[in-house]
């Protein structure tokens, strides 16, 4: 497999944010992590920090993870409704876009008003917070660059985002920004660590160098790729990276 060059500048850096309060986690650049969203969590993985599925980890499972000395984050869909989740019938009939393509079930939300989603995304945060979650991964954060049926625009992306990681803070949890690289520096304030899939691939890795320039971390995976052929930069960047099978199981390479 070619080697892929990853784009190295174009972005600047903003002034380092300030600590977040005590007591709320904050994931330094570098830390090692598993992201598994599918099948029983396999908890004997050497990772420091585990990625997995708010509704179906039960909190024993959260409890054991700690007690092993792992921090556990919380993945939770924001910017789409799924009709597999328990909370499903919640969505009102108005907030629900287009499908999403290559995912059946899925459709995407209106995010101009966060009041609107608020019934069903506070809970989702409550369960996160009540399973003993240390942050939350809030999946379907770039939707404005998306056909979703409505006309959304990068301002209210911001908006919502922002919404978002203060519901998240309200109740001691870590934020993690989800992909949306455009407004990285706008929003790296904001967050304590960012997730992100594929940049490697499409040589966008350089955009989440604000959050390392910041001492957050960037948990970052690959689907496709070697890791010989990406590990070499996004090591240099600063990023945590791994390689996934596209299910999202239990199985990873590390850089």
């Amino acid at each position: 497999m070619a080697a892929v060059t990853l784009a190295l500048g174009g972005c600047q850096p903003p002034p380092a944010p300030p600590p977040p309060p005590a007591g709320r986690w904050a994931p330094a650049p570098g830390t090692t992590w598993q992201w598994q969203l599918t099948g029983a969590v396999d908890v004997t993985v050497d990772a420091a920090v585990f990625d997995v599925d708010g509704f179906t980890t039960p909190a024993a499972t959260v409890r054991e993870l700690h007690a092993r000395g792992r921090k556990v984050i919380c993945y939770i869909s924001v910017g789409s409704a799924e009709d597999f989740r328990p909370d499903a019938h919640r969505w009102p009939p108005a907030v629900l876009g287009r499908p999403l393509p290559g995912w059946p079930g899925e459709r995407w939300l209106d995010i101009r008003d966060p009041e609107r989603l608020a019934p069903v995304l506070r809970p989702r945060l409550d369960m996160c917070r009540d399973k003993g979650f240390d942050g939350v991964e809030p999946d379907i954060m770039d939707a404005y660059r998306h056909d979703t049926g409505f006309p959304l625009t990068a301002a209210h992306q911001l908006a919502f985002n922002r919404w978002i990681a203060r519901e998240a803070h309200a109740r001691g949890l870590a934020a993690g920004l989800k992909n949306d690289l455009d407004q990285v520096p706008a929003l790296v304030a904001d967050f304590d660590f960012a997730v992100n899939e594929e940049c490697a691939a499409y040589a966008e890795c350089a955009a989440l160098t604000p959050f390392v320039a910041a001492g957050k971390a960037v948990f970052h995976a690959e689907y496709d790729l070697d890791p010989a052929a990406y590990c070499p930069a996004t090591t240099r960047l600063g990023l945590s990276s791994i390689r996934k099978d596209r299910d999202l199981g239990p199985r990873l390479r590390r850089c």
